[in-house]
């Protein structure tokens, strides 16, 4: 784990730009964290400059979202926004994050009550302090490359020239037109957002030229090719190991073509798709004939779009539906948010909340103003329902709202910077109306939803004070405290969530903060890094709302901490948030879920991309009851011998580092240790004792290093064995012209012909790849390593390697089926060697090797050095494009490519869900599942899928019901199994044919007869102990049992399972 945030790895020119340079004194404020040199803050982060290269420690995730040149670009942009209340600071706390070159944030107004509902930068001690300026040092503090400045004067045509986009979230219509046109004639790209209680709005002018680079965001894919026909367009078959993905109007280019060459390397060409394997290119009836082989890959081509200006959009809108529930609706709203500037023009405020008598002249003033309309804008029929809703809840300010569509908003500012994605063309609308009371025809009072002059205004005036009451009584478990759980954090803290008697806010996450976290989790500062994350969010969040009742724990949630989260706990809570960043996690507190029956939110992102599911007890399905697809996994022969693609060379590497400095290590420490380890061991199937031993034997004795040198040498080795002895014995096992029995050749289609490697101490990746395994090997013995390379090359020039001779009767599997059926004979005769070859524990009692756990973000540690080295090398072995260190990291190390921006949009919809939860919602329309990718851009919204119904007799049934059994009787004894087995047959006529609890089995109808006595007078307790061999902890309640059960009929029946209480 990388644990310092200190390293440097950015240029910075001589000069800084400055942002607002031009202004007074007295309208410009700006903070410089305190530097140890002239261009270095005491975090070791550069400022930013133009001359920059980019700090991939911090960038990692987000870099795999937007890649180098995206960054790139944005380190180069200027942003201003303008409106420092709660939508505007969301938008620029994901823009600095983003890591543009400067953002200039921009009011006039001063800090007010409502503010506090969604601006969580101001603090009640900040009322009546201009918003923008009191914001500036706590933005600043969020990426010290990023330089923040605060500006309070007027927008002139002058001030805005020096921005590459420009951010307008609460100025009039009147404004708005007035800084757009300014902004359309000069080419500075412009975003508006707005919201208004439980609705939203945002557009985008980028200008009437601009280039999006790459329009999805996606990996560009490749396929083999089988065969290409000399046609008028000619058709390409790839091989079917896979669909190759393509569609109708995509660009492609190719390599490696045998015969039809013309091909080879040629100008981006369009295709036609035909089928699943098939598509057709250009006229190929004048090219070569083609013979074998190839490879297509997809071209990423430029896209010129065209934007309107405001003024023209107004009134011919195009539109981007983010519910498709709701197709009628932005039309109405694109209405109506111009009605509500009018009326603000005309009465100097926006409708009073719930006043049926501003409602009224509101809906009265949309009529004028659509008839007055001309073009796409008007519409042909009010929806006045809708309207009225606007108006009531317009003066309300919503922190999830303004997460969402902040989110979105700064995604835009994104792209507008660097042409990556497609933008939004060019208005969307949203709204959360579901959130309001289920029942219809609910209207609050005024009186209920007026100001307080307190930090949750902005909120009652949506839902009125008996929510807020409700809110802040809630006892909530959140597990995990990464990029989501922050936002969690953020929006319970905003919303008042547990901020009164009674509540409680459960955070949990074991892990530590690392300097790639900052980028995102947001909550955390350099000076955090290697402290506990739920820790510090905690103590980040009370700052934004001193009244919020939070508790942080550093545990797994896992069945070892079910001490800890027992009954007591999860029958305390109201709901459960996930946070989580694996599936076994989420599936285990799912089915904590259904068994306590707590409402649980889930979500996840992966990049632009983010869902949401809400699971709510007895209503839907939970997390489990739909799975993805298994991810597809490498055949073994792919990997040992036929590689095609970098991703098989990087497994392989990954697997080398667990093979070469994990696994032996663990297996000899064990021997060493463990008594029964040989015990265990020989009972393993097929050849694996043999393996595990061979490699015990290896570790102790002939790999065994005694020094540096020592290192150096093996190293050498194993260089010479892997990319040169190795790949000669698999030609000379199979040559390059090899056929197979059908007369084909051998190395065709996926199976390409490698060569193999000559070593050079004057080839960097040759000496990178020693340099690294020689250091693994060494931290392995406990041996001092060393990084001076010329002292390696001279210790390498003494080394010797043994000839090598290629060995006929040597088997090479080509299938994985071949190699399963050879892995079921074992070498007897070898093992009994190694039995009396290893030596005796006693002797070495002293002897210790270390595992070496896989951590990729420390590039300190050689982990991914060998990757990459090793990986590589494979790579040339089989000419397969080599992978830079960025993208290598990526795929053996799994990373999950992550941006603020979606996970603000996503936890936004999150807490939309909690609020109806809190409210106690009941049908299942009210809900909203959520996808979207903010890339395409693309919203899906749908009501959550309901739980299956099963049937027993005419019993219907659900995941979230179960058969409730009291172990203890009236007489203070415990049922015993007949009693049990009695008491299913007599109250709801099920005969158990098997029962059982977690992995033991505690009765079946095919126990023998001596048995099957002895336990029907036993206690349920006593079986489950005995059975499982472990004693029940004083924080068990209630045991879970499966059952299977025949019907009066002896058909087999599904049935719920048995929760038995015993406490």
């Amino acid at each position: 784990m990388s644990s310092s945030p200190l390293s440097k790895k950015r240029r910075v020119s001589e000069s800084e730009t400055k942002t607002g340079s031009n202004c007074s004194s007295s309208s410009s404020v700006r903070t410089e964290l305190p530097c140890t040199t002239s261009s270095t803050p005491a975090n070791g982060m550069a400022k930013n400059g133009s001359e920059t290269e980019i700090d991939e420690g911090l960038y990692s995730r987000q870099l795999y979202v937007l890649g180098h040149e995206a960054m790139k670009r944005m380190q180069n942009s200027n942003v201003l926004i303008s409106g420092m209340r709660g939508l505007g600071v969301e938008i620029a706390k994901n823009v600095i994050l983003a890591g543009v070159k400067t953002v200039t944030i921009h009011d006039s107004a001063a800090a007010e009550w409502r503010d506090l509902s969604s601006q969580f930068y101001l603090r009640e001690e900040d009322l009546g302090k201009n918003r923008a300026e009191t914001t500036q040092p706590r933005l600043a503090e969020l990426n010290s490359y990023v330089s923040v400045s605060a500006y309070t004067g007027a927008l002139t045509e002058e001030y805005l020239q020096q921005f590459q986009v420009v951010v307008l979230t609460n100025p009039s219509l009147e404004e708005q037109l007035k800084i757009a046109e300014v902004c359309h004639s000069k080419g500075i790209k412009l975003v508006i957002a707005d919201t208004r209680g439980l609705f939203g709005q945002l557009f985008c002018d980028f200008g009437e030229e601009m280039i999006v680079l790459d329009p999805n965001g996606e990996q560009p894919l490749s396929a083999m090719i089988s065969m290409i026909t000399k046609d008028g367009a000619g058709v390409i078959t790839c091989l079917d190991e896979a669909r190759h993905g393509f569609e109708s109007g995509d660009y492609v280019t190719f390599t490696e073509i045998q015969g039809m060459t013309e091909l080879n390397n040629c100008e981006p060409v369009e295709i036609k798709v035909l089928g699943p394997y098939t598509f057709s290119i250009c006229d190929t009836s004048s090219f070569s004939d083609y013979v074998r082989g190839g490879i297509v890959s997809q071209v990423k081509m430029p896209k010129k779009i065209s934007f309107k200006s405001l003024s023209a959009s107004l009134a011919e809108p195009e539109l981007v539906l983010t519910d498709f529930a709701k197709f009628e609706r932005p039309g109405q709203l694109h209405l109506g948010f111009q009605a509500l500037h009018q009326y603000q023009k005309q009465h100097g405020r926006v409708p009073k909340p719930w006043s049926q008598s501003d409602a009224e002249e509101f809906v009265s003033l949309c009529k004028s103003l659509n008839e007055s309309l001309t073009g796409s804008a008007k519409q042909e029929q009010l929806d006045e329902g809708l309207l009225k809703k606007l108006a009531y809840l317009a003066m309300g300010d919503l922190a999830p709202v303004n997460a969402f569509i902040g989110g979105l908003a700064a995604q835009e500012v994104m792209k507008a910077c660097t042409g990556k994605f497609m933008p939004i063309m060019q208005w969307l609308y949203f709204d959360a109306l579901e959130c309001l009371s289920e029942e219809e025809g609910v209207m609050l009072s005024e009186e209920e939803c007026a100001p307080r002059n307190c930090r949750y205004d902005g909120q009652i005036a949506v839902f009125g004070s008996k929510l807020q009451e409700k809110l802040s009584k809630q006892r909530y478990f959140l597990v995990g405290a990464g990029a989501i759980g922050c936002e969690l954090l953020k929006n319970f803290a905003l919303i008042g969530l547990a901020s009164g008697e009674g509540g409680e806010v459960i955070v949990t996450d074991m892990d530590t903060i690392e300097k790639s976290n900052l980028n995102r989790q947001f909550l955390f500062r350099p000076w955090d890094v290697t402290k506990m994350k739920s820790d510090t969010a905690a103590a980040a969040v009370k700052q934004m709302n001193p009244d919020i009742r939070i508790t942080s724990h550093q545990n797994r949630v896992c069945p070892d901490t079910e001490r800890v989260y027992d009954d007591d706990f999860f029958e305390g809570l109201d709901g459960v948030t996930n946070a989580l960043d694996n599936v076994d996690a989420r599936m285990y507190m799912d089915r904590r879920c259904v068994y306590y029956r707590k409402p649980l939110l889930e979500s996840g992102t992966l990049g632009t991309k983010g869902n949401v599911q809400v699971v709510i007890p007895f209503l839907t399905e939970s997390y489990s009851s739909s799975q993805d697809p298994p991810e597809k996994s490498i055949p073994i022969c792919t990997l040992k011998n036929f590689p095609n693609a970098i991703e098989h060379t990087l497994q392989w590497a990954r697997d080398e580092f667990e093979g070469l400095f994990k696994q032996p290590a663990e297996n000899a420490m064990q021997y060493l240790t463990d008594p029964k380890f040989l015990e265990r061991t020989l009972k393993l199937p097929g050849a694996q004792p043999l393996e595990v031993l061979e490699a015990v034997y290896k570790s102790l004795v002939t790999d065994c290093p005694r020094s540096w040198e020592d290192c150096v040498a093996w190293a050498r080795n194993h260089w010479q064995c892997q990319y040169n002895n190795n790949i000669r014995q698999l030609l000379h096992n199979f040559p390059p012209e090899q056929l197979t029995s059908s007369g084909a050749p051998f190395w065709s289609g996926p199976k390409r012909c490698p060569h193999h490697l000559e070593f050079s101490t004057s080839n960097d990746l040759h000496v990178d790849y020693i340099m690294a395994s020689a250091n693994l090997l060494a931290k392995t013995y406990g041996v001092p390593g060393s990084r001076d390379r010329a002292a390696l090359v001279k210790i390498l020039d003494a080394v010797h390697v043994p000839q090598f001779t290629p060995r006929s009767g040597v088997t090479i599997h080509v299938s994985d089926q071949e190699l399963q059926n050879a892995n079921s004979s074992t070498d007897d005769g070898r093992l009994e060697e190694l039995k009396s070859l290893l030596p005796k524990s006693d002797c070495l009692s002293k002897f210790k090797l270390t595992a070496i756990d896989f951590e990729k973000d420390d590039d300190t540690n050689f982990h991914m050095d060998f990757i990459v080295a090793a990986s590589n090398l494979r790579a040339e072995n089989y000419d397969i494009p080599p992978a830079d260190r960025h993208k290598s990291k990526l795929i053996a190390g799994k990373i999950i490519p992550a941006i603020a921006t979606t996970t603000a949009a996503v936890v936004g919809l999150v807490c939309l869900e909690l609020f109806k939860i809190v409210q106690g919602h009941q049908k299942v329309e009210s809900f909203k599942n959520g996808f979207m990718n903010l890339a395409l851009p693309f919203f899906a919204f749908s009501e959550p899928i309901a739980a299956p119904k099963h049937k027993y007799y005419e019993q219907d049934w659900t995941l979230w019901d179960r058969f409730e059994v009291k172990g203890l009787q009236d007489d203070g004894k415990e049922m015993t199994l007949k009693q049990f087995l009695d008491y299913f047959k007599n109250e709801h006529k099920l005969e158990i044919t098997m029962l059982s609890q977690g992995v033991s089995m505690l009765y079946s109808f095919f126990m023998p007869p001596a048995k099957l006595k002895e336990r029907l007078s036993q206690p349920m307790t006593e079986i489950v102990t005995k059975v499982s061999k472990k004693k029940l902890g004083k924080h068990v309640k209630a045991l879970v049992f499966e059952l299977c059960c025949n019907d009066d009929t002896d058909e087999d029946v599904e049935v719920p399972y048995v929760r038995y209480t015993i406490r």
